[in-house]
């Protein structure tokens, strides 16, 4: 991150949005005393993750207060649609703040503004001192539209609490094609689903990216086509969107105000007469971390208290620490952690860390291993799955034999196909649209043409979804469903599979997945880079793809399953009679199970019934 411009830095911690993304994404702890303490534990987590990377100068926690905000006060379906908070997150909310207290942080908030607002008006007030750089610290992209060149960046979560990326000026114009500042106009086009922002109907995210590099701000394009509509039209953009525009001009203004983060909320901020790093004190925050039972955390904390020569030492040693642990060790942990909590997939070393409360690898081992042999898993460990490791080693490292002639005649073939099936949905839309913007999808399908969304479940927005499993209950109700199904399949498959292998394959035309064997909670294996276990079961176009994984010249497959293993077990565990005596007498179950059902003869079993 470039910084030499810069004397000092202010970090400006988004507490609410930060604290959700914790909360979803962690397991739900409690402290001894029965607290919730996930998002917390994520929450702190993250804040001395900042603290290590950034070496702040200057911090300031801002949140959102209960009350409704001046948004909701002139839009009341504003964020409408999203789930009630939960009351185990709605504690630790309350709680947050004790946290940043304990660090020596100070809070702000302000009646009927959002955290946003908050951090936009401190932004507002800091940007006459060139020396100082500010970093909003948030895991909302709202806040990317107050990004300015390196003086003012966002420090964000791209997935989980973890993985993190930084935006400056530069970064938001690749990711958008536009300037910071045009963001809100970017929303005032396209709408916000997450906030329930409306936009103008019909105008997704290429036109609105369209629009927008061709002309600018939501009140320019309305400038320039009030007086010259042709040049609109020469810019590729149609008859249609034109109309849409004309139409929707005050929604578009609307919905760009309310996507504009505020930079008047009533605080005064000025910076601390002492830096952070001189005010802060362990004491406080070791109180807290001890009644939350964060153990890992505070020896994670107290480095925080050495000086610059001391926390290179120590993070060179931590390096050098995490480098001595073997690969092989992490690998066989992460599988006990498995067995342990099937849930927990393909554990990395910060699952092995968070489940066992240590961050030293060797005592988080022991606690792991503990685990297992008190769950009676030592068994399944050492008989069914360390065998297995050195199978899928040898197998990674052999690869799969592709087919690459005839991925590319199929490919060929399946572009053609998927062109049909466009513009047979175009015919059935009476319009074209981008069919992979849900969005565009959804005015297509209930507002153009007029299908009941009733009994549809909704995004995590309120928006519609037109997910597959959604498409699938509209099927009977208009012919567009089914070619939209059989589209998805197909653009997925070309995409993933089909366009995708020959580049993934070495030079002996050999494919090397990674085989996952802590990959499901059901026990099952799964694949990844590419995920081949993914590959649709269709009769026509998963079908026509699985000939592409050939065998070695003068070797031959082999498919090994096992003979419906699901009815087998319940047999077993459940000790039912009728099923025991199918299996002893070599019987197909699900044609046993079905004559019981329907009360026929077995003879008399059709299908459907079976099925």
């Amino acid at each position: 991150m470039a910084s030499k411009n810069y004397k000092k830095r202010l970090v400006l911690f988004d507490a609410h949005a930060i604290l959700h993304r914790a909360y979803h994404a962690l397991p739900d702890f409690t402290s001894s005393t029965g607290e919730p303490s996930g998002g917390l534990y994520g929450l702190s987590s993250m804040l001395i993750r900042i603290i290590q990377d950034l070496k702040p100068d200057y911090l300031a926690a801002c949140y959102d207060l209960p009350e409704p905000t001046f948004r909701k006060q002139v839009y009341e379906n504003y964020k409408a649609g999203r789930k009630k908070t939960d009351d185990a997150l709605i504690a630790q909310i309350d709680r947050s703040r004790d946290i940043f207290t304990a660090f020596g942080i100070p809070i702000y908030d302000a009646s009927s503004f959002e955290a946003d607002d908050v951090i936009g008006t401190i932004v507002k007030q800091t940007k006459q001192n060139k020396d100082l750089q500010v970093v909003i610290a948030s895991g909302d992209m709202d806040t990317l539209q107050l990004v300015n060149d390196e003086q003012v960046i966002v420090y964000t979560l791209k997935k989980g609490i973890t993985d993190t990326v930084i935006y400056n000026e530069k970064k938001v114009k690749e990711r958008y094609g536009f300037l910071p500042k045009l963001l809100v106009d970017y929303k005032g086009l396209r709408g916000d689903p997450s906030d329930n922002i409306i936009g103008i109907a019909g105008i997704g995210e290429k036109t609105a990216t369209t629009l927008i590099t061709n002309f600018g701000s939501i009140e320019t394009i309305y400038q320039k086509l009030k007086k010259d509509e042709k040049s609109f039209l020469a810019a590729g953009i149609k008859p249609r969107i034109v109309s849409l525009l004309k139409e929707n001009e005050e929604e578009a203004l609307f919905s760009k105000t309310l996507a504009t983060i505020r930079t008047d909320a009533p605080i005064k901020f000025s910076l601390p007469v002492k830096q952070w790093p001189k005010v802060f004190s362990l004491t406080d925050v070791e109180t807290l971390f001890t009644k939350l039972d964060f153990k890992s955390l505070l020896n994670r904390a107290k480095s925080l208290t050495l000086s610059n020569e001391d926390t290179k030492a120590k993070a060179e040693e931590q390096k050098k620490e995490q480098s001595l642990i073997s690969p092989t060790e992490i690998r066989k942990t992460s599988l006990a952690l498995w067995l342990i909590n099937s849930e927990k997939v393909t554990p990395d070393l910060m699952d092995i860390y968070l489940f066992a409360g240590t961050e030293d690898f060797t005592q988080a081992q022991k606690n792991i291993f503990a685990e297992l042999k008190k769950r009676q898993l030592e068994k399944v460990y050492n008989e069914i799955e360390l065998p297995i490791m050195p199978i899928i080693d040898r197998a990674q490292q052999r690869g799969i034999l592709i087919d690459l002639k005839y991925l590319k005649s199929l490919s060929l073939k399946h572009h053609r196909t998927l062109t049909k099936l466009e513009q047979k949905i175009y015919n059935l839309a009476g319009c074209e649209f981008n069919i992979n913007s849900p969005k565009q999808l959804g005015e297509v399908l209930f507002d153009g043409l007029g299908l009941t969304a009733k009994g549809l479940k909704k995004t995590a927005g309120g928006a519609r979804s037109t997910r597959e499993s959604e498409l699938v209950k509209l099927v009977d109700s208009h012919p567009i469903i089914k070619h939209l199904l059989a589209y998805r399949e197909l653009a997925k498959l070309l995409s993933t599979y089909i366009d995708n292998i020959p580049t993934l394959v070495d030079d002996q035309s050999r494919l090397h997945t990674t085989l996952n064997q802590a990959g499901a909670a059901t026990g099952r294996m799964s694949s990844s880079n590419p995920g081949l276990q993914n590959i649709p079961a269709s009769q026509t176009f998963g079908q026509e793809l699985r000939k592409a994984f050939i065998a070695s010249p003068k070797h031959t497959w082999i498919a090994a399953d096992y003979s419906q293993i699901e009815m087998r077990v319940l047999a077993v565990l459940s000790g039912d009679e009728a099923m025991l005596q199918m299996f002893k007498q070599g019987k197909d179950v699900h044609l046993g199970v079905a004559a019981l059902v329907f009360n026929v003869t077995e003879d008399k079993v059709t299908k459907d019934m079976r099925r």
